[in-house]
C-alpha cells in the first residue's frame, strides 16, 4: 500500500512539476512576443532585408559575412534599417552621420540584451552603468586618462613594444609570413598590467600570471558566446561546458583583483609604504582609483574598484591589440604610406633612440594613416543603445522610448555620401582641410558623445608608440595567400589571423 500511496505522490508531483515549467515557458514566450510587438511596431516606418522565420538576419549573416552585408544593405536602405536577431531582438540599424548625431550626441545607456552579457565579468563599470552612477563615476575616472598620467605609459609602451619585437626578429629569420595578432595581443596585456597594476608579465607571480591566463581566456569565450546563438540565455550558458570555463575564469580574474585592491590599501595604512607609493615614476591605474574622491570626499567602495579595474582590462586590451594588428596590416599594404610614416619618424627622433610624449604631437602623418586604418577597420565595428527617450530624425521619422539602436561603425565609415571612393586607403582625407568640412559624426571609431571611450587618448597614444617602433625596426609586407577574413566579434579581428612578412631593417633603424 505504502509504494502505491508514494508511487501516486511522486506522480502528482511530476504533474505540478511540469504544470509549473509549462506557465513559466507560457509567460516568458508571452513577454517575448509582447516584446517583438513593441519592436516592429517602433520600427514601422523602417524597411529591410527580408528575415528568416526563426533567425531573422542572423543567419544570413553568419553565412555572408556581416560587416560587407551590412554595407551592400546600406546602399538598399539609405540612412537605416531594421535588423533581427532571432525573432525576438530587433534593432533600428544606423550608418548616417546625421542619425548617428541624433542618437550618439545624447546620454542613452547601453542595451543591456547585449552589454548584460559583460556583467559576470566586469560588473557594473563604467561601460554598462547608466544614469546618476554612470556620471560620477565618469567623473572620478576621468584624472586617471589626463595628459600628465599618460606621459610616463609612453615608457611602458616601448618597452612591452620592444620584447615584441626581440621575438619578431627571430621569427623573421625564417623569411616566411606568420600570425601578428597574439603576440600583439600578449603584448598589449602586458603594457595594461604594468599601467594597472605597476607590473607586467615579466614580474608576475603564480597569482598574476593566473589573472594574465584568466583574462586572455574571458575575452575568448566572451567572444565565443556572443558569435554563438544558442549562448544567449543565461541559463542555458551558465550549464554549458563552455559557460562553466566562463565562470571559474570570472572567479580567479575577480579574485585577483580583490587581493591586489586588498594588498594596496593595506600599503597605504603604513606611511613610509604610502610614500613609495607616492613618490613612484607614474602613478598606475589602480593608484588613480584608490585615490578618487567625488564633492563629498566619497571614494569608490571595493565592488566599484574591482568592476572599474576589470573594465579596464578588458576595455584596454582587446580593442588595441585590433586597432594595431589592422594598422600595420594596411601599412604592409601601402609601401608608399609606410616609407612616409618611417621617414617622419627618424627625423623626429633625429640621434635618440627613445620616444617621448611630445614626440607624439609631431607624428602627423602616422596619425593620418592610424586615423585611415581605423576608417577602414575600426576596432569596435558595431556598438548599441537602448532608448531612454523618443529620438526624432533628420528625414521626419522618429523612435519612441525603449527602441534599440545598433550603430554600425564599419558601414558609416564606409558612407559612399560621406567618403568618396570609401574602399581607397587615402590618409589625406585626414589632412585639416578635409577633416574642417566633414561632419563630426562621419568618423567615430571610439564612439561620440557623452558616453564616448574614456581611453581615447591612452588608445591613440599605445597606437603611436607601438606602430612607430615596429615601422623603425622592420619593413611590413602582406602575404598575398593568407590575406586576413574581417570578423567582428566584440572587436574587429581575422579569422584566420593577420599574416604579414617582416624584413629587419639592421642596426641602426631606430635612429
Amino acid at each position: 500500500m505504502v509504494p502505491v500511496l508514494l508511487s501516486l505522490s511522486l506522480s502528482h508531483l511530476s504533474l505540478w512539476a511540469f504544470g509549473l515549467v509549462s506557465v513559466l515557458v507560457f509567460l516568458k514566450l508571452t513577454r517575448l512576443l509582447l516584446r517583438r510587438q513593441m519592436l516592429a511596431r517602433a520600427m514601422d516606418r523602417f524597411s529591410g532585408p527580408p528575415t528568416h522565420w526563426l533567425f531573422g538576419h542572423a543567419l544570413e549573416i553568419q553565412q555572408t559575412g556581416s560587416l560587407d552585408k551590412v554595407v551592400s544593405w546600406t546602399h538598399e536602405f539609405p540612412y537605416a534599417h531594421q535588423l533581427w536577431v532571432g525573432q525576438f531582438l530587433g534593432f533600428l540599424n544606423i550608418y548616417d552621420p546625421e542619425y548617428a548625431k541624433a542618437v550618439y550626441s545624447r546620454g542613452d545607456p547601453k542595451a543591456p540584451d547585449f552589454y548584460d552579457f559583460f556583467l559576470q565579468w566586469i560588473g557594473k563599470g563604467l561601460l554598462v552603468l547608466q544614469g546618476p552612477k554612470w556620471f560620477q563615476h565618469r567623473k572620478l575616472l576621468a584624472p586617471g586618462f589626463h595628459y600628465d598620467v599618460l606621459k610616463p605609459y609612453v615608457a611602458l609602451f616601448a618597452e612591452s613594444t620592444r620584447v615584441m619585437l626581440d621575438k619578431w626578429e627571430k621569427k623573421a629569420r625564417e623569411q616566411k609570413s606568420f600570425d601578428i595578432y597574439s603576440d600583439v595581443g600578449h603584448m598589449a596585456l602586458d603594457s595594461l598590467m604594468k599601467c594597472t597594476f605597476g607590473k607586467g608579465t615579466s614580474g608576475l607571480n603564480d597569482r598574476d600570471n593566473n589573472y594574465y591566463l584568466s583574462v586572455k581566456e574571458l575575452t575568448l569565450l566572451m567572444q565565443q558566446r556572443i558569435d554563438s546563438f544558442q549562448y544567449h540565455n543565461d541559463f542555458i550558458y551558465f550549464l554549458t561546458p563552455h559557460g562553466r570555463r566562463f565562470l571559474r575564469a570570472c572567479q580567479v580574474a575577480h579574485d585577483h583583483t580583490d587581493q591586489v585592491i586588498r594588498e594596496r590599501k593595506a600599503a597605504l595604512q603604513d606611511e613610509k609604504e604610502r610614500e613609495r607609493i607616492q613618490s613612484k615614476r607614474h602613478l598606475d591605474f589602480l593608484d588613480i582609483l584608490l585615490g578618487a574622491r567625488d564633492e563629498e570626499g566619497i571614494k569608490l567602495s571595493d565592488e566599484d574598484l574591482r568592476a572599474e579595474v576589470d573594465t579596464f582590462m578588458f576595455e584596454g586590451h582587446d580593442t588595441t591589440t585590433s586597432a594595431i594588428s589592422w594598422v600595420l596590416y594596411c601599412m604592409s599594404l601601402y609601401p608608399e604610406h609606410q616609407r612616409r610614416c618611417r621617414e617622419e619618424i627618424q627625423e623626429i627622433l633625429g640621434d635618440r633612440d627613445t620616444l617621448k610624449w611630445d614626440d607624439l604631437a609631431e607624428m602627423t602623418y602616422l596619425t593620418m594613416c592610424i586615423k585611415e586604418s581605423f576608417r577602414l577597420y575600426p576596432p569596435v565595428p558595431q556598438v548599441y543603445r537602448q532608448l531612454s527617450q523618443p529620438v526624432n530624425f533628420v528625414d521626419g521619422r522618429s523612435l519612441p522610448e525603449g527602441s534599440l539602436i545598433s550603430l554600425h561603425i564599419y558601414a558609416l565609415h564606409r558612407n559612399s555620401t560621406v567618403w568618396p571612393d570609401p574602399e581607397v586607403f587615402d590618409p589625406l582625407r585626414f589632412s585639416p582641410e578635409n577633416v574642417a568640412g566633414r561632419h563630426s559624426f562621419a568618423f567615430i571609431p571610439f564612439s561620440a558623445g557623452p558616453r564616448n571611450c574614456i581611453g581615447q587618448q591612452f588608445a591613440m597614444a599605445e597606437v603611436k608608440v607601438v606602430t612607430a617602433l615596429c615601422l623603425l625596426r622592420f619593413e611590413f609586407a602582406p602575404d598575398p595567400s593568407r590575406l586576413p577574413i574581417k570578423m567582428p566579434q566584440l572587436v574587429l579581428r581575422s579569422k584566420n589571423g593577420i599574416h604579414l612578412h617582416l624584413k629587419p631593417l639592421g642596426p641602426g633603424s631606430e635612429k
